[in-house]
């Protein structure tokens, strides 16, 4: 019987500074299983590559000329709802961080990360994960508490949160507590890929982009009374 072949991670680069773009594609080159299909010097760059090449993973600056991150991640998420974005930055502003978010970044990494902890990240969000540093996931953390503090719209997140399955709803109030996906399984006794499942359709059910923005409204709507204690990556 023959070995399954694994596919390759296919990524795409986005990031104006020519030598820290090309100086990921050759650490991401030197993996087994990563794929680098294309790069781009800015963000409309990057959105027509995006389209071309429907990368599994998209490494993106926040910071560019003309398009910048946050606007070609909002694109981009527009034309293909499941992309898979990581936001390479700098900043380490609140601001910054929310924006990538909202805008349906999957992870937010400072370029100061170390090399394996990149890889091991990319690793992550193709099981699923979110990708946020400890010290800025705290800033979520506080964030979370204080949207749960604020009037939410009622009758539609009502309708949205009836419509979760009793299974679906355990599984957003375990997320909502800082989980990943493994654990999240172990808490409920089912299998990692039956979460991952579960995930996507709570995420359409709620019209949400992903699983951070989903426990953005899971404390919003009041359902885990403090801040989540857990990890978000």
């Amino acid at each position: 019987m023959e070995a399954r072949v694994v596919p390759p991670i296919k990524v795409l680069v986005v990031d104006d500074h020519t030598l820290f773009r090309k100086g990921i594609i050759h650490l991401l080159q030197q993996q087994t299983g990563i794929e680098v299909v294309g790069e781009a010097r800015d963000g409309r760059e990057g959105i027509e590559l995006a389209k071309q090449l429907a990368p599994d993973v998209i490494l993106m600056d926040v910071q560019m000329p003309g398009c910048n991150g946050i606007e070609a991640t909002k694109a981009i998420r527009e034309d293909l709802p499941d992309a898979r974005i990581i936001m390479l930055t700098v900043s380490e502003q609140d601001e910054d961080l929310f924006a990538a978010i909202k805008a349906g970044a999957r992870g937010y990494l400072l370029k100061s990360v170390e090399p394996d902890h990149l890889l091991k990240s990319i690793d992550l969000l193709m099981k699923g994960e979110a990708v946020i540093p400890h010290n800025m996931a705290s800033k979520l953390l506080s964030e979370f508490s204080a949207m749960a503090k604020q009037p939410a719209p009622k009758a539609d997140s009502v309708n949205e949160y009836q419509s979760l399955t009793k299974r679906e709803k355990d599984i957003l109030q375990t997320l909502a507590g800082g989980a990943s996906n493994k654990e999240i399984g172990n808490a409920l006794n089912i299998s990692e890929h039956t979460v991952k499942i579960h995930l996507k359709n709570i995420l359409k059910k709620l019209h949400v982009n992903n699983r951070i923005q989903a426990a953005v409204y899971a404390h919003r709507q009041g359902l885990v009374a403090d801040a989540p204690k857990g990890r978000l990556k």
